[in-house]
């Protein structure tokens, strides 16, 4: 019990502290619209998270997920349908039904196949929202109106919309949790490890990890709705592969051996973002570097660094 608290303790921290934060200073308009964007990015994240650090399946097309969630809430919106009981679980629904297709397919492969084919999805379905012209094609589209929840426009307040990211976070982190830790956690935690060591006790490791990627689908189009309603703006970029390789990065800066890393990644990646942002105009090139310096030098992640540097004092 004592070591479940501690392993769980950052992520729990981390909740409590976006709670508290509108009460803390942070309450400005400006700071609740970059926070709920980390929110909904660590969404994406920890369902990334999901799949390399519990299935081993690393894709470069993640983001799509998050595209395919984006473009239902642009479709219903055009129809006037903006009521966030349709419109939720059809952006769950569209993107959990594109990754199921693609993975009955990507999954049949491992390794650097794997992200290749994951990567090639992610740039078809790009391709395909430029060339839709009804909904702006590379122009982007602009929506009418926030999504409503049961009439009431709830997501145009800021404080309940950071809240509602809050409580969508937490819940992800939850349901990828109970995952992990259920038999069909570690049926897919254990083919990670040795696949035909799985297959030799009866366990095919197919139908799991589609299952893990399809859900991973799932938690991807309930980000892409909230941050079309965060931004009121969505456009074929939500799609790119660049935005894939921005969700893997943040499970990567945080730190794949828990899913408390992809909450922190998000959060530094996108806090680190803003602030080089307002030092330099080229602050790109600088950022590339720290990238490249936190991969060398942080190989559990940001997660793990307290016990890095606990571990260095020791030594001294």
């Amino acid at each position: 019990m004592i070591r479940t608290l501690r392993a769980e303790a950052p992520a729990l921290l981390l909740l409590m502290g976006l709670a508290l934060a509108p009460f803390l200073g942070f309450g400005e308009g400006y700071v609740l619209t970059l926070l709920a964007r980390a929110m909904i990015l660590a969404m994406a994240a920890v369902a990334l998270s999901l799949l390399v650090g519990g299935g081993g399946l690393v894709s470069m097309g993640h983001a799509a997920m998050m595209g395919f969630g984006a473009y239902a809430v642009v479709i219903l919106d055009d129809l006037r349908i903006t009521e966030a009981a349709i419109v939720l679980p059809v952006a769950i629904l569209a993107a959990a039904g594109f990754a199921l297709a693609t993975g009955a397919i990507a999954i049949r492969t491992s390794g650097v196949h794997f992200i290749m084919i994951t990567l090639a999805f992610g740039q078809m379905a790009f391709f395909t929202a430029t060339s839709l012209a009804a909904y702006g094609g590379d122009d982007g589209y602009t929506l009418y109106a926030r999504s409503t929840v049961l009439g009431v426009a709830l997501l145009n307040d800021r404080l309940s919309f950071h809240f509602i990211c809050l409580g969508a976070l937490a819940g992800t982190w939850l349901l990828a949790r109970m995952l992990l830790a259920s038999r069909f956690g570690r049926v897919l935690r254990a083919a990670r490890g040795n696949a035909v060591r799985v297959q030799a006790l009866g366990f095919d490791p197919y139908p799991y990890r589609l299952v893990a990627y399809a859900i991973a689908g799932g938690i991807g189009g309930a980000a892409g709705f909230l941050l079309a309603n965060a931004t009121e703006f969505v456009a074929p970029a939500y799609f790119s592969w660049q935005r894939s390789g921005e969700l893997l990065f943040m499970v990567i800066l945080g730190g794949v051996a828990g899913l408390h890393g992809a909450l922190i990644g998000a959060l530094a990646f996108v806090l680190l973002e803003e602030w080089l942002s307002h030092q330099w105009e080229h602050w790109r090139m600088l950022f590339g570097v720290l990238l490249i310096l936190s991969v060398l030098f942080l190989p559990r992640g940001l997660a793990g660094l307290p016990g890095q540097l606990a571990k260095g004092f020791r030594r001294g």
